[in-house]
């Protein structure tokens, strides 16, 4: 259901149905969350679209494999990504390096 905010006039429901038709058919692969519908003049209207949100899931190089969770790993798998050592870099780390044109 997609929510239609009409702003400065008034607007039938088959109108706001047609709106949200016409969104449909221009934009097909996204989801459509709410519209802001600004009447202009009886001619014209500004529309504003509101989509939702994509979810996505983080991928990871993890012992060699790219991953999103860990809950398809055997055990020896799991036990190797537990015994991990993760390195860290300070600012301490870096020297100056100077190269000469």
């Amino acid at each position: 259901m997609i929510k239609v905010n009409v702003i400065g006039g008034v607007m039938t429901d088959a109108e706001k149905e047609a709106y949200i038709q016409r969104a449909r058919t221009l934009y097909p692969e996204k989801r459509i969350d709410e519209m802001n519908i600004t009447v202009v003049d009886d001619n014209y209207v500004d529309i504003e679209y509101h989509y939702d949100t994509t979810p996505f899931q983080r991928i990871r190089r993890i012992t060699g494999y790219l991953v999103g969770t860990l809950d398809r790993f055997n055990d020896a798998k799991k036990a190797e990504v537990m015994d991990r050592v993760k390195h860290s870099v300070t600012v301490s780390d870096f020297e100056d390096v100077y190269m000469e044109a």
